[in-house]
């Protein structure tokens, strides 16, 4: 069984199926393998699940494109696949990694599961390239382990076989469970100051990185989480800034030095979670933090027009407010003032399953292969 990572939120989700796999030990021989597409996030994570890396391929290299990332993940690929010849090679979300390790896996005639399979927007550029990563992954994919009803829906739309689709709930889940049990108990180390800083105040957490946002986009998001800070005594934000220049750049020029917004670096998943679970709402254009938040009872703004994960706007957890200030202005100034739509945001049932999705994954495979060791 290989499994290839290359990203922190692939570790975190992933995580939870790496653990049950070694739980069956006896069932299954596994190997991890790193692309190293985020260096220093991964690494994060991996920490954070003490997962262990078997190969790393340490792809990431400054200022390269999508087409030399993407060349580099398969060019490394290749020698992992002859040497451990397995029987299936596991895949998660919509990362240049995971459409790598399934066309990899393709080309060695390797069965492919794909984690968290069967989201879409239909609009072919947003989220970009992840919308066509997962709609060509599903194309190479054998088994489907999709994350909710409305995911296995859109693959059957595509002409998957049913058979091959398997509804398993969302890893991230079992992720955020077993770590927020972990921050209740005891706090994580934060960064100096930051506990003092949240304490007693209507926090917002934001999480912005999108590809498609850049420039215009982020330039936006910046002074709409300004306008706020400065009109709102009472609220403070916490971003920690994803290390692309990209985001850096208009992030810290126009938010650096506010004295109610806190610029951080990037998080290990347990200050995160600990932040989340403090969190008053949440601000982001991540898919994941869509999903983290609803586990936790967080209202969440979606700074994106269209999301793959339409299963939190429909539940009423969340909003789609895009990457334009006046929106998330009045949306965010809405849900602080009045705390009737916040409570109402947060008592919706969560919509990506109930922290048992590893187990579900671990059993189909083990029905294919588990006696093949």
């Amino acid at each position: 069984m290989l499994t290839v990572i290359g990203t922190r939120p692939e570790a975190i989700k992933l995580a939870p199926v790496l653990m049950e796999l070694a739980r069956r030990g006896d069932v299954f021989e596994s190997v991890v393998c790193s692309t190293g597409q985020h260096r220093e996030l991964l690494d994060q994570a991996l920490a954070t699940f003490d997962i262990a890396v078997d190969h790393d391929l340490r792809v990431m290299a400054a200022d390269q494109s999508l087409s030399q990332v993407t060349a580099r993940i398969i060019d490394g690929l290749d020698p992992v696949f002859k040497r451990e010849m397995p029987e299936v090679v596991l895949v998660q979300g919509d990362t240049t990694t995971a459409f790598g390790g399934a066309l990899v896996g393709y080309y060695h005639r390797v069965r492919v599961g794909h984690v968290e399979a069967g989201l879409r927007t239909g609009m072919k550029y947003a989220p970009f390239p992840e919308e066509v990563n997962r709609c060509l992954i599903g194309r190479l994919a054998d088994y489907h382990f999709a994350p909710t009803t409305g995911a296995r829906a859109a693959l059957l739309a595509e002409g998957i076989s049913s058979s091959s689709i398997h509804v398993t709930g969302n890893t991230v889940v079992d992720a955020l469970h077993w770590v927020r049990d972990r921050v209740r108990s005891k706090t994580p180390d934060l960064a100096p100051g930051l506990a003092e800083f949240v304490a007693g105040k209507s926090l917002v957490l934001v999480t912005g990185h999108r590809r498609e946002s850049f420039g215009p986009g982020f330039e936006d998001i910046c002074r709409a989480i300004r306008d706020v800070a400065d009109a709102q005594a009472g609220v403070v934000f916490v971003y920690p800034v994803h290390l692309n220049p990209n985001v850096r750049e208009p992030v810290n020029r126009i938010l650096g030095g506010h004295p109610r917004v806190r610029l951080i670096e990037p998080l290990s998943y347990d200050p995160f979670v600990w932040l989340l679970d403090k969190a008053t709402l949440v601000l982001t254009d991540s898919g994941g933090v869509q999903e983290e938040a609803p586990c936790l009872g967080k209202p969440v703004l979606v700074m994106r027009e269209h999301t793959e994960r339409p299963e939190g706007v429909e539940a009423g957890n969340a909003r789609l407010v895009g990457a334009n200030r006046a929106r998330i202005v009045s949306a965010l100034t809405e849900l602080l003032d009045q705390p009737e739509k916040r409570e109402a945001m947060s008592r919706v049932n969560n919509p990506y399953g109930d922290g048992k999705a590893a187990g579900r994954i671990v059993d189909v495979l083990a029905d294919a292969f588990g006696s093949t060791k």
